[in-house]
């Protein structure tokens, strides 16, 4: 089958978006957001939506230009280079390429999230533990923080695996809609 370029083109650019704006939802609800930055959010969805449909490489570059865009359109909470770089760019272009690994599994989209969110979060951990480590407060949630590692376990972990944790939810009432699990499943694509 020949691949339509400029359907993926549109749906990538159509899924930036829809992220970018979910981001924005979520961030101006006081309770998802998180004091340091970090918010729970569902912007995982698209991304992962269009990463499970198209494959690790398009699912890479679409994560790639949503940090993108995060990180110029938005406030972006960065201190060096290697935050932005690891934080924006390389977290969403891995949670991209996650998802795109789940392709051809049963239920691509919510193995996508999962894979893809831990590989987003691995990217920010290791920042967090890294580069936001010097920066880490006496106490976080109650709690004396003496280790860069536990400290971004815990605060990275406090936005991720909700975020990762609704993407699953919201991708198993998808697949109970069959317009939208002829999507996941690319039955449109066949």
């Amino acid at each position: 089958m020949k691949k339509n370029y400029t359907k993926m083109l549109v749906e990538g650019a159509l899924m930036v978006a829809m992220a970018y704006v979910l981001d924005i939802i979520a961030d101006a609800i006081p309770f998802l957001n998180l004091p340091n930055g970090g918010t729970i959010s569902l912007k995982l969805v698209p991304i992962v939506f269009f990463a499970v449909r198209y494959g690790v490489g398009w699912g890479t570059l679409v994560g790639l230009v949503f940090g993108l865009a995060d990180y110029f359109l938005g406030i972006p909470d960065a201190i060096d280079w290697t935050s932005i770089i690891f934080d924006y760019f390389i977290s969403f272009a891995l949670l991209g390429f996650g998802a795109g690994l789940m392709k051809k599994v049963k239920l691509s989209a919510i193995w996508g999230s999962v894979v893809g969110g831990l590989c987003m979060f691995a990217s920010n951990y290791f920042v967090g533990v890294y580069v936001w480590g010097e920066y880490m407060p006496e106490t976080f949630l109650g709690m004396h923080q003496t280790s860069p590692y536990i400290y971004s376990l815990i605060y990275n972990g406090t936005w991720a695996f909700p975020s990762i944790i609704l993407a699953v939810i919201v991708f198993a009432l998808f697949y109970q809609i069959k317009p939208i699990a002829k999507l996941l499943n690319r039955e449109d694509l066949k």
